[in-house]
């Protein structure tokens, strides 16, 4: 198998740099209510069309770092798994089926956010990567409703996700191999770290 075709996930990862909460929130940096909050800054790259064939690294956080997901993490290296092995894993598949041209590179589910790399190809044609991260997570949320009601999974705080998410356009082949060692390793390293 090759990288690309690897996932990875560990017992226990810590938090990872680079996530934040979205929005800041009273109390929160010296700021109240009353003052006026730092604009959000943006994210995309204005001049890129993000539905553009290419690879994209996107990673999205849970809403404040809630660690919802600790139950999902397991600590095996596979190859394209069952899907049904975790609703997150399950709802990153079928976006290869809702949006033809869509295929998911590499992955790792972390307690509090999830690594994707998505690979865009030319025969890809209508959403943009914003409304297909926007999907995944209307229906993992909906998934995670459903399975907190069936008492399955742990409530959540607010909501499951953060808003926004944070991406990379891969411009390189050095680029993307760099991505994914650091997406196939980073969870091994984080645990090893907690030890």
């Amino acid at each position: 198998a090759s990288p690309g075709d690897l996932c990875l996930a560990v017992e226990r990862p810590g938090d990872l740099v680079g996530c934040g909460t979205g929005r800041p929130q009273a109390g929160r940096g010296g700021h109240t209510m009353k003052q006026e909050l730092p604009r959000r800054k943006r994210l995309r790259l204005p001049e890129h069309d993000y539905s553009h064939p290419g690879y994209y690294f996107v990673t999205v956080c849970t809403h404040l770092r809630q660690k919802l997901f600790q139950h999902l993490v397991g600590a095996h290296l596979c190859v394209r798994p069952p899907t049904r092995d975790s609703f997150l894993t399950m709802w990153l598949y079928e976006l290869e089926r809702k949006y033809p041209g869509v295929r998911i590179d590499c992955w790792a589910i972390m307690p509090d956010h999830l690594h994707v790399i998505l690979a865009i190809t030319g025969a890809h044609i209508g959403a943009p990567l914003h409304e297909i991260i926007k999907w995944y997570k209307t229906q993992t949320t909906n998934d995670y409703i459903r399975q907190v009601k069936q008492g399955v999974l742990p409530p959540f705080q607010t909501r499951i996700w953060q808003r926004g998410y944070y991406d990379h356009v891969i411009r390189n082949d050095t680029d993307l191999t760099e991505i994914r060692r650091y997406i196939l390793e980073n969870p091994i390293q984080t645990h090893r770290n907690a030890k």
